[in-house]
């Protein structure tokens, strides 16, 4: 992304779009006061994100007995319920679907590649699923502390080993397959990337044809094989972001406020909620909604506005496509690909 002299100016940056993720797939009840149980539960979670400015939902479901779902009939129950109860707001599968463990001591991992390619059959369908790109560790605990823990179950050491030990399994057999079903079913692919090796192989991808849509990402910033905190590696990741993309900051526990606090100042988007973060300063909690008037506070300091809904939609640019690759490249801002021949540095097409 380029920054011109008034890019930092608040008027002529995006609206901001807030995700909120309110699932918390990694915890069990108890470990926070707003952790949905029942169907009730959940879809009040959303309203009251949505109410607070919330105008993205990330999506994980939950039984009864605490554990995250893993029944294709529980996502389509809450999502038919949701788009009558937050029809504006944008819905947002968690591509992993849980990524919990079943049991103390049991191993915390992503489901295989035909379960989670079942999200493209989702009915009705939701307007966005998560995807990862390139198998890496996923290792949530690593740059957490026991303050961040006290009071969780993943204080327990079977289960603070079993988060620690996690591997997201995402290689070209499964991307290449989910991403063809997702566009099937007219559901836009949301990229969770942390590095500029992920991103590249994104960029591939729009150069070979294989993505033909808008660029939506979330940069991933968790440590344990995704991105740290440094705040120089998320202006690089920034940098390299091509300029139609739509980026969006992400962050676990305290980091969270301070590393949306600087995307909100760039001109990115933001994603708070118990699913990355419990806590407002050392040993005081916060629930997904605070969390979401947190960062509505943030940018109306700033003088930037909050997207509603239905400007969230059109900014996400839903349902739209391209023909090929030179108009993917053409609609997101990127040279085009060179063609036979031809030397030097790629130029726009003028």
């Amino acid at each position: 992304m380029h920054f011109h002299d008034d890019s930092l100016f608040p008027e002529n940056q995006e609206k901001l779009v807030i995700q909120a993720a309110p699932y918390g797939p990694e915890w069990l009840p108890g470990d926070t006061d707003d952790l949905p149980l029942t169907m009730d539960e959940h879809v009040q979670a959303a309203v009251d994100c949505y109410n607070a400015g919330a105008t993205v939902l990330h999506i994980h479901v939950r039984e009864l007995d605490g554990k995250g779902s893993k029944r294709m009939s529980m996502f389509n129950e809450l999502l038919g319920r949701l788009r009558e109860a937050v029809p504006d707001m944008v819905l947002q599968i968690g591509g992993s679907i849980s990524f919990a463990p079943e049991g103390e001591g049991s191993e915390a991992k992503w489901l295989s590649y035909d379960t989670r390619h079942l999200l493209a059959d989702l009915t009705p369908a939701p307007d966005q699923v998560t995807i990862a790109i390139n198998t890496s560790q996923m290792n949530i605990v690593e740059i957490m502390n026991d303050d961040d823990l006290e009071g969780t179950s993943i204080a327990k050491p079977e289960y603070y080993k079993a988060y620690r030990d996690m591997v997201v399994e995402a290689g070209p057999d499964f991307y290449l397959e989910h991403l063809a079903r997702l566009r099937a079913s007219g559901i836009q692919p949301h990229f969770q990337l942390a590095t500029l090796a992920q991103l590249e192989t994104v960029e591939r991808l729009i150069r070979s044809g294989v993505h033909t849509g808008p660029l939506i990402l979330n940069y991933v910033a968790i440590g344990g094989g995704f991105a740290g905190r440094h705040p120089a590696d998320l202006i690089e990741f920034v940098r390299r972001t091509p300029d139609g993309a739509i980026l969006t900051m992400e962050s676990s526990m305290r980091a969270v406020a301070p590393m949306n606090a600087i995307g909100i100042a760039l001109g990115v988007h933001v994603r708070v909620g118990n699913e990355d973060n419990l806590w407002r300063r050392k040993g005081e909690r916060m629930s997904s909604v605070e969390q979401v008037e947190q960062m509505v506070r943030i940018s109306e300091a700033l003088g930037r506005d909050i997207a509603t809904g239905a400007e969230a939609r059109k900014i996400y640019k839903l349902g739209e496509y391209y023909a090929d690759a030179d108009e993917t490249l053409a609609r997101l801002g990127m040279v085009p690909n060179r063609r036979p021949g031809q030397r030097g540095f790629m130029l726009r097409d003028v």
